[in-house]
């Protein structure tokens, strides 16, 4: 069985090992992602697919007849025409699950970060500016504690979850929508229409999945409904957000601050309003990235192949 990874570095810049995948047949491994006359070489015969962001069209499949197994390492898995997958009787595996715990301590550092500025402050010593401060105490930025604020989260799935937990044990008082309910999610906090969690909100938390209904969710009218000074936090997908509408509320004041792992084309373009938004913290879309949680997607994709192979798929999308 010939397997093929077409774009490894995107998961594992070499620190992790191929090789659970590798003792499972003949494999391959390319690094980078290229165009689709190169994605259609790459592939050739092989009988197993693995991609990360390389997309697998119709046409790369009408070109490479011999694709048995999609297996996507991530847990999204819109690179891949699952239509045309599933007409031809391809299986599309993904990896739910691998990065609850990342994501969800990413989300609380991001918080964490615009509420204190560590890193601000950090270089702010290093640079002097405390040992000739004339008062012993000195800070920058307005402090902000989280006990007895309230989260919002959008998105009450594994990650919001975690999320709200991890809030939840600073202190704060947790409010979730979601198109599903769940007794774990009453225990963590309450379940509320999103008017409401806009209204009430002094941090909002987008945890929902990227669909047409909730496309652009935080928009100018969403944010008129929030309190002054609300916090924004976005590590799900970036066409959540109207990022226009964000970076005019954080110009104005309206929303105090906002941390995104994502945009909305990414790698980000330099025309991105967020980047000249005053009080926006922007990271790589790394929220998944911890080596943990990337070892535990390829360790994930060995068992979807190997399931596979055993003549049981499992983490299916599109049969």
């Amino acid at each position: 069985m010939k397997i093929v990874i077409l774009d490894g570095q995107a998961l594992n810049p070499g620190d992790l090992s191929w090789d659970c995948i590798a003792s499972l047949g003949e494999t391959t491994v390319y690094d980078q992602t290229v165009g689709e006359s190169e994605i259609i070489r790459r592939i050739g015969d092989a009988e197993i697919v693995v991609p990360n962001k390389t997309p697998i069209t119709e046409s790369v499949l009408a070109a490479c007849p011999n694709i048995k197994l999609i297996a996507v390492t991530a847990t999204g898995y819109n690179i891949v025409d699952c239509d045309a997958a599933g007409y031809r009787g391809i299986p599309v595996c993904n990896v739910p699950g691998y990065g609850t715990a990342a994501v969800s301590q990413f989300t609380i550092a991001l918080l964490l970060e615009l509420c204190h500025r560590i890193g601000h402050h950090d270089r702010a010593v290093h640079e002097g500016r405390w040992e000739s401060c004339p008062n012993f105490c000195f800070w920058d930025t307005p402090q902000m504690e989280l006990a007895d604020k309230t989260m919002g989260i959008i998105g009450f799935g594994r990650i919001g979850r975690a999320t709200g937990r991890i809030a939840k044990a600073l202190g704060m008082r947790i409010i979730a929508c979601s198109r599903s309910q769940c007794d774990e999610g009453r225990e963590i906090g309450e379940y509320v229409e999103l008017d409401r969690l806009l209204a009430e909100s002094d941090v909002i938390s987008l945890h929902c999945p990227l669909f047409p209904e909730t496309t652009g969710i935080i928009n100018e009218a969403a944010i008129a409904k929030m309190k002054e000074g609300v916090i924004i936090l976005n590590t799900s997908r970036g066409p959540l957000i109207d990022e226009q509408a964000l970076a005019d509320a954080l110009c104005s004041g309206k929303v105090r601050g906002a941390a995104v792992d994502v945009v909305s084309r990414e790698p980000i373009l330099p025309d991105n309003p967020l980047l000249s938004a005053p009080n926006c913290i922007i990271t790589p879309h790394m929220a998944w990235a911890q080596g943990e949680a990337r070892q535990r997607i390829i360790d994930i994709t060995a068992e979807n192949i190997g399931a596979f192979l055993a003549g049981k798929p499992r983490n299916v999308v599109n049969l």
